[in-house]
């Protein structure tokens, strides 16, 4: 069964309120899942996909039918009428890839990070609209329905005194993935939480802890953020679940305000199956099936047409400036490792 998305008309095709031509760079996991997920939203079109190698198109063929691909970026670009593009390749392309899209005057959808290298990341600049409008970060999280609802939560009872952040993921990292820090990889998801929260002012103070395996690699990463006159932030990232977890592991934040708390677990998702044993069948709120593209994945790019069209501003965490933000956070928390806050809040 292929899938299932609202047809629209030549002329609609071709109007500045239709669907949003769109094409994706890159089939890794994310990737794919961005392809499927816009070849069913009636707000957009896939036109076109590229990556690397042949291989990856003729993997996509079956559920992508009829959808054209390239392996040259540059032909892609000549050649598909693609007039948004979502860059989905690995981190290590995605400076190049996206500077050249902005250099053809296309609007981009980056997934994060930017690069590895803040240095690398900050070389955009010069081709970013000063709004942003031109290249939206993306960012998933920021499009969780528990989220979006603790964020309403935040802006309508007041002040933050402390936010907790948790992002548990297996154990198994560590050897798969070698050299991968928890820090980069699963607590900035909570770092740009964190930094929509607290609409993107810049902390006061930054201190990190690392704990090593017996060979060296970091398995846990714990960091704390406090603002002036403001909250404080404690974050912990690890690669120490066992097998009889969840497969994706676990997340959870708690924010406290003066007389209200609020929580929220969007990891697993609230589904559990039992036979010979557990499981977690929805770990991220992503459907990608022939019913039609749902959860935070389809509203991020529900939101992305809506900035091609010029119809919302690219909301705050995910515009380019935030982006660089937040790993400049990171890094300032890799230069700060060792250092904790003492009981009054301050770094020792």
């Amino acid at each position: 069964m292929g899938i299932v998305r609202e047809t629209a008309s030549n002329q609609d095709r071709m109007s500045p309120s239709g669907p949003v031509r769109t094409a994706v760079v890159g089939l890794g996991r994310f990737g794919r899942l961005h392809s499927l997920t816009l070849a069913g939203l009636a707000e957009a079109e896939l036109v076109g996909v590229v990556a690397r190698r042949d291989e990856s198109l003729r993997a996509v063929a079956d559920e992508l039918p009829g959808v054209p691909g390239w392996t040259n970026l540059e032909s892609a670009i000549a050649e598909c009428d693609a007039e948004a593009w979502i860059v989905a390749c690995t981190t290590a392309g995605h400076v190049a890839v996206t500077r050249r899209l902005l250099e053809a005057g296309k609007t981009v959808l980056l997934e994060k990070p930017i690069s590895e290298s803040l240095h690398e990341a900050r070389s955009l600049e010069p081709l970013v609209n000063a709004d942003s409008s031109n290249l939206m970060i993306g960012h998933i999280v920021l499009f969780n329905s528990e989220y979006r609802a603790l964020y309403d939560e935040v802006q309508r009872r007041g002040p933050i005194s402390y936010i907790d952040c948790v992002r548990h993921r297996p154990a198994s990292i560590v050897t798969d993935f070698p050299g991968e820090n928890p820090l980069h990889a699963a607590m900035v998801h909570d770092l740009y939480v964190v930094q929509s929260l607290v609409d993107r002012v810049e902390p006061t103070h930054f201190s990190a802890q690392f704990h090593r395996t017996a060979k060296g690699a970091i398995d846990l990463a714990l960091a704390q953020l406090q603002w002036e006159d403001g909250p404080v932030a404690s974050f912990a990232a690890s690669y120490l679940t066992p097998p009889g977890m969840p497969p994706r592991g676990v997340d959870r934040t708690e924010i406290f305000g003066d007389g209200w708390s609020a929580r929220m677990t969007p990891n697993p998702r609230p589904i559990e199956v039992w036979s010979q044993s557990a499981e977690w069948p929805m770990a991220l709120e992503i459907r990608t099936d022939a019913s039609g593209p749902s959860g935070m994945m389809a509203e991020e790019q529900r939101c992305f047409c809506r900035v091609v069209r010029g119809q919302q501003a690219v909301p705050i965490g995910a515009r380019y400036h935030d982006a660089v933000q937040v790993q400049s956070w990171m890094d300032q928390l890799v230069r700060n490792e060792g250092r904790a806050l003492n009981q009054d809040g301050c770094v020792v």
